[in-house]
């Protein structure tokens, strides 16, 4: 067994020759594999209008993914807070700890999981995100047993004491987490800049709440693990292709393999390599290797996978060889 948790962020990815119906549908797969595996908790994060990614209703996917899956925990990673009223997040997370109790998570952020063109058409305010610790407390104060705003109560969701937890790519998620005495997530699979910084920000900054008496921190990091070292190796530069299609190329246009390869060998492309900066790849004694060592470097409590195969079968079995390769089992 390792000495750590270990979890699953699943991306709900949209493979090139897949349908939404069969991310979210492998959705369903991966938790379930996961469940067996022995593997902590899977999350899911919010996005819009990205035609990769299917996760953007997260509260439904966690619905539908609870009622196929018994005993893992399940939750955001992390519902966008700013795009919502706290009052109907607390009544959603409410309903899905009422309908699963003791398996539900919440995660939260304060970024708008888009683009600027989006966030009009979610009709979310610009300076929405300055608001995010009150609305943090908000929030909390509708899961507690006493509101914080006088007379208005979530139903579902009052007494639930839905665990919050707080996720960053940043300092200032890192400081609103050790200052509220909450869990933090660092999004170390896509923005590694800022994770030594805010770990050792957390830390040390940490006071204790009624939801946790010592810090709790959990770190992101990319897995690809394949049966060869060749197989891992054609998985990561076929999501490198990917992401660079989805963040480089603007909307209908379409490149070959060596054009994307082009730009993403230009210093436009740079970027991309750097989300990709903490990514175990290889084959399953390669990948542990790499966790472990991630592990011993950030300190980290609990390590959230993502796994980055193109399809579902990929990432299923990435999934597989990993908790084998750490030691989980059926």
């Amino acid at each position: 067994m390792p000495t750590f948790p270990l979890s699953v962020l699943d991306l709900a990815i949209v493979g090139r020759d897949e349908t939404v119906a069969d991310s979210l549908a492998g959705c369903v797969r991966m938790a379930q594999r996961a469940e067996s595996l022995g593997y902590s908790r899977v999350w899911y994060a919010e996005h819009h209008n990205m035609s990769s990614i299917a996760s953007s209703a997260t509260a439904v996917l966690i619905a539908h993914v609870a009622a196929h899956t018994t005993t893992i925990r399940l939750g955001s990673g992390g519902v966008m807070l700013p795009n919502h009223a706290p009052l109907v997040i607390a009544e959603q997370f409410g309903t899905l700890a009422t309908l699963h109790p003791g398996r539900i998570d919440l995660g939260l952020g304060r970024a708008p999981g888009t683009d600027q063109v989006t966030l009009r058409a979610l009709r979310r305010d610009p300076m929405a995100a300055d608001s995010f610790p009150q609305d943090v407390l908000e929030l909390q104060g509708y899961l507690a047993d006493e509101t914080r705003v006088p007379t208005i109560h979530a139903t579902p969701g009052r007494g639930t004491h839905v665990p919050i937890y707080i996720l960053g790519s940043s300092l200032f998620g890192a400081q609103l987490a050790a200052m509220l005495g909450l869990p933090y997530a660092f999004a170390s699979h896509f923005a590694p800049a800022a994770l030594e910084a805010a770990l050792s920000v957390y830390r040390r900054d940490f006071q204790p709440s009624e939801q946790l008496d010592a810090p709790y921190a959990m770190a992101a990091v990319n897995v690809i693990a394949a049966p060869t070292a060749a197989d891992a190796e054609h998985q990561r530069v076929t999501r490198r292709r990917a992401l660079g299609r989805r963040m480089l190329t603007r909307g209908g246009q379409r490149l070959d393999d060596a054009q994307i390869d082009a730009i993403l060998d230009s210093p436009d492309g740079s970027f991309v390599d750097e989300m990709m900066t903490f990514t175990a790849c290889g084959t399953p004694d390669d990948v542990r290797a790499y966790l472990e060592e991630f592990q011993r470097f950030t300190g980290a409590d609990e390590l959230m996978t993502v796994h980055q195969g193109g399809v579902v079968d990929d990432r299923i079995l990435s999934l597989t060889l990993t908790a084998k390769a750490m030691g989980l089992g059926e």
